[in-house]
């Protein structure tokens, strides 16, 4: 099985980082919690990048304001990157375009909800995990009776 490696940009991004590390816990899935900055220490999110290079990864990115993390980890590395800034209504979401506009050949995903970027990582690990694949399953299906239930509820 292979692992969620969340690089956080700052000690600020903690809070965003355990929703996805809750998920990946609901899921058994391991999660680690890095911190790094490409604009303040770019040789350590190299580094880290090398340290897991021959495991099987998804990265979690979650950078705020100027999400350069989220590319600079995109473009070294052939693992699938899931860029999750931290909503911020300070810039009126205009921090956000940074994680949507990327350089040619740089190609992070984007996806705000730490627990949506969690679940994404989960389904790209389960590509090739049938056991994985039965738990996403039956997760999807805990949304879908809970729909059921609620309109059974209104209706009857």
């Amino acid at each position: 099985m292979g692992k969620i490696v969340v690089v956080m940009g700052s000690k600020k991004d903690i809070d965003h980082a355990k929703s996805v590390e809750k998920i990946a816990k609901k899921f058994r899935v391991p999660c680690e919690l890095r911190i790094a900055s490409a604009h303040k220490t770019p040789n350590k999110v190299l580094k880290i990048i090398e340290e897991y290079q021959n495991e099987e990864v998804v990265y979690i990115t979650i950078a705020g304001k100027s999400n350069a993390l989220s590319g600079l980890v995109d473009a070294n590395t052939t693992k699938p990157v899931i860029a999750s800034p931290p909503y911020s209504s300070k810039f009126g979401l205009g921090d956000i375009f940074s994680s949507l506009r990327m350089p040619r050949g740089v190609s992070p995903m984007v996806i705000l909800d730490p627990e949506q970027s969690a679940l994404a990582a989960i389904k790209i690990l389960g590509l090739y995990d049938k056991e994985l694949q039965v738990k996403i399953s039956n997760y999807q299906n805990e949304f879908k009776k809970k729909i059921e239930q609620d309109d059974q509820a209104l209706n009857g």
